[in-house]
C-alpha cells in the first residue's frame, strides 16, 4: 500500500515509540501535519521555535528518549537552533525535523532556503536530508540511533516539502537499537583495586544516560563504601542531597571546602561527566592534561575519554551499565575515608543553608526555606540562566531523579518552556519554574502554551530590573560604568492574568508564602513576580561590594 512521505514520517515516529512532539506549524511540512491528525501522537503547538525545541530537549532530558520537534525552514529553523545548542552541550537526545524547500528549487536561495548541512553541523551529531520518500524509515531509525548512542545529542533531518507529498510503498519502519558499550571485567577489577588503595577518593556524577534504577543503585554503592559524592553543574538530581555521602554540587560558585577536597583527593572518579568549563571552575579544578589525582573516567563515548583530561583508567560505558557492574563489589569493613565523607556532608549542609537577610524588602533565603518545607521531593524545578538560579542550585536540596531541568549550556529562556514540557509529561507532579526578568522574557510567550493546554505550572520570576549576571561582571570589571544592563519590564502578574492565568506580586518576604498558596490553589498556570533589590546580586555579596573589589 502506497503512503505519502508525510504519512511515513508519522509511521516511523510511532514505530520508534514517540508519544509526543512539539512544533510551530509551517507550510513546508503540511503533509506531516495532516498525517499527525490521524495519529495518537500528542502534538504540543508552541509560540516560537526556540521554545518548541527547548520543550523537546526537556522531554529528552527527562525520559532518555529523543525529544521530537518540528519546525519550518529558514527563520523557523534558525529560531530552533537555540534549543539545538542546549541539547548539544547538555548531551540530550533530540531530533529536529525541518520542512525544507522543494527539491527543484534547491541551491537557488529559494524562499527561506538554508543549506542545513553547512549551517547546523556544529549543533548536531548528524544533519541529514531525505531526498527520497522511500528512504524515510531508514533515515528516521538512524536518527534515533545516532541521537541516543554514545554521547547523546541532537540530530537534524530536513524534509523537502514535495518529497513529503510523494506516494511510495516501503516496508514498515522498525524500532531503533542504540549502540551500547559495557565495562569489561578487567576494568572493573582495576577500578576496585584503585578504590581500595585510595585514602581520599571523590566521586563526581554528571551527564546523561542515567535512569532511576542506576541512580538508586549507585546511591546504594556509595552508601556501602561510604564514598563522598558530588554532582556536576545542574545535574544535582543524580544523588539524594540528604544522603550521608552527598558532598555538594560541583558547579558555578562551588563550596570552597569541596573544591579543596577535590584538588587534594588521591582518586577522582568522574562518572558520566565531561567536566567541562563550568563544573571544572574554568578548567582550574583538575589539571590539564595530566591531573594530579589518579583519575578514573567513565563515559559512554570513546572520543571524550582523554580528550581534555588524560585518565589513568578510562572506561567506555554508559553510567547505568557501569553501575550495574559494581553490584557484587565488597566494601571494606572500615574505609579510610569515612570521617572525610561525614565532614564533607556537614560542610554541604552549612553551605546550603540560606541567609536569612539581605538588601531590600524581599529576602530570597527565607523564600527558599519555605519552598523546601512546602514542596514534595517529586516536585520538578526548571530554570534558565542568571544569578537568580543560584538560589535553586545552592539551596534547594534535590531528593529524586528527574526533578531538575536546567541547561548546562547556560542558555537564558529555558525554564518556562521546560516547565510546560515537564508538566505535559508528568501532569500529576508539581512543576516550578524559576526565571529572572530578563530570562523569562526570552521565551515567556510559551506561557500561552501552558494556558492553551491547561498546564498549571508556577513560574517564580525574580525581577531585579537588570541583566543580573552581566551587571555583576560589569561592576567587577568596570565599576560605576553601567552599560546596556538595565531593563524595563511589564507587570508580570498582570501579564499572567492577560493570558488567562493567575498572577501574584511579592514585594516583601512575608508576601511569598500566601502568594504561592493562592497560585497553587488557582489550578491555573501562574506567575509570581518577586521584586528583588538589584543589590541582592548573590546570596553573600551585594553589587556595591563587588564594585569595590575592583577599586581596591
Amino acid at each position: 500500500m502506497k503512503k505519502t512521505g508525510g504519512e511515513l514520517i508519522v509511521e516511523a515516529l510511532k514505530a520508534n515509540g514517540v508519544k509526543r512532539l512539539s512544533c510551530v506549524p509551517g507550510e513546508s511540512f503540511l503533509a506531516v501535519l495532516d498525517a499527525l491528525r490521524d495519529s495518537d501522537i500528542d502534538v504540543l503547538v508552541c509560540r516560537q521555535e526556540g521554545g518548541a525545541a527547548m520543550m523537546a530537549d526537556c522531554w529528552g532530558r527527562l525520559t532518555g528518549e529523543p525529544g521530537i520537534c518540528m519546525v519550518t525552514r529558514g527563520p523557523g529553523a534558525t529560531n530552533a537552533s537555540a534549543g539545538l545548542h542546549i541539547s548539544r552541550q547538555d548531551s540530550i537526545p533530540m531530533i529536529l525535523f525541518i520542512g525544507q524547500v522543494q527539491r527543484e528549487a534547491r541551491e537557488r536561495e529559494a524562499f527561506q532556503e538554508v543549506e542545513f548541512r553547512r549551517a547546523f553541523t556544529e549543533f548536531a551529531k548528524w544533519v541529514g536530508e531525505i531526498d527520497d520518500a522511500a528512504r524515510i524509515p531508514e533515515f528516521v531509525t538512524r536518527a534515533f540511533a545516532v541521537a541516543t548512542s554514545g554521547r547523546p545529542g541532537p540530530v537534524v533531518l530536513t524534509l523537502p516539502e514535495d518529497m513529503l507529498r510523494d506516494e511510495v510503498e516501503v516496508p514498515r519502519a522498525r524500532h531503533y537499537a542504540s549502540v551500547e558499550a559495557h565495562p569489561g571485567r578487567r576494568q572493573i577489577d582495576d577500578f576496585y583495586l584503585r578504590l581500595l588503595k585510595a585514602e581520599r577518593p571523590m566521586v563526581i556524577l554528571g551527564g546523561t544516560r542515567w535512569d532511576a534504577d542506576a541512580v538508586a543503585d549507585f546511591q546504594s554503592f556509595a552508601e556501602r563504601f561510604q564514598l563522598p559524592v558530588g554532582c556536576s553543574f545542574r545535574r544535582q538530581m543524580l544523588f539524594d542531597h540528604l544522603h550521608s555521602s552527598y558532598a555538594g554540587d560541583v558547579g558555578i560558585g562551588i563550596n570552597p571546602a569541596l573544591a579543596k577536597e577535590i584538588k587534594e583527593s588521591d582518586l577522582l572518579i568522574l562518572l558520566g561527566s565531561r567536566m567541562s568549563e563550568m563544573p571544572s571552575s574554568s578548567y582550574t579544578l583538575i589539571d590539564i592534561p595530566y591531573p594530579q589525582q589518579s583519575l578514573v573516567h567513565i563515559y559512554p563515548d570513546p572520543s571524550e575519554l582523554g580528550r581534555v583530561y588524560r585518565p589513568d583508567l578510562a572506561i567506555c560505558a554508559a553510567p547505568a551499565d557501569f553501575v550495574a557492574a559494581l553490584a557484587d563489589l565488597e566494601a571494606p569493613a572500615e574505609p579510610h575515608w569515612t570521617a572525610r565523607t561525614a565532614r564533607l556532608h556537614q560542610a554541604y549542609f552549612a553551605w546550603s543553608t540560606p541567609p536569612s537577610t539581605g538588601p531590600g524588602a524581599v529576602h530570597m533565603g527565607p523564600i527558599m526555606e519555605w519552598l523546601e518545607a512546602n514542596t514534595g521531593p517529586e516536585t520538578i524545578f526548571t530554570n534558565g540562566a542568571g544569578n537568580y538560579a543560584t538560589w535553586v542550585h545552592r539551596f534547594h536540596r534535590f531528593r529524586r531523579f528527574n526533578t531538575q531541568a536546567a541547561p548546562t549550556s547556560g542558555s537564558m529562556g529555558y525554564g518556562l518552556p521546560a516547565a510546560v514540557a515537564a508538566k505535559r509529561l508528568f501532569p500529576e507532579r508539581e512543576v516550578i519554574c524559576f526565571a529572572g526578568d530578563g530570562c523569562f522574557l526570552m521565551h515567556g510567550q510559551e506561557f500561552a502554551t501552558a494556558i492553551r493546554y491547561g498546564l498549571p505550572i508556577i513560574a517564580v520570576v525574580v525581577n531585579n530590573g537588570i541583566y543580573g549576571t552581566i551587571r555583576m561582571h560589569q561592576e567587577r570589571e568596570y565599576p560605576g560604568r553601567v552599560s546596556s544592563t538595565d531593563l524595563t519590564n511589564p507587570d508580570f502578574a498582570a501579564l499572567a492574568r492577560a493570558y488567562g492565568g493567575h498572577g501574584e506580586t511579592v514585594e516583601t518576604t512575608a508576601d511569598f508564602a500566601p502568594a504561592f498558596e493562592r497560585a497553587r490553589a488557582s489550578g491555573k498556570p501562574a506567575i509570581i513576580e518577586v521584586k528583588l533589590d538589584p543589590e541582592a546580586i548573590t546570596p553573600t555579596r551585594t553589587l556595591s561590594e563587588i564594585a569595590q573589589t575592583k577599586s581596591r
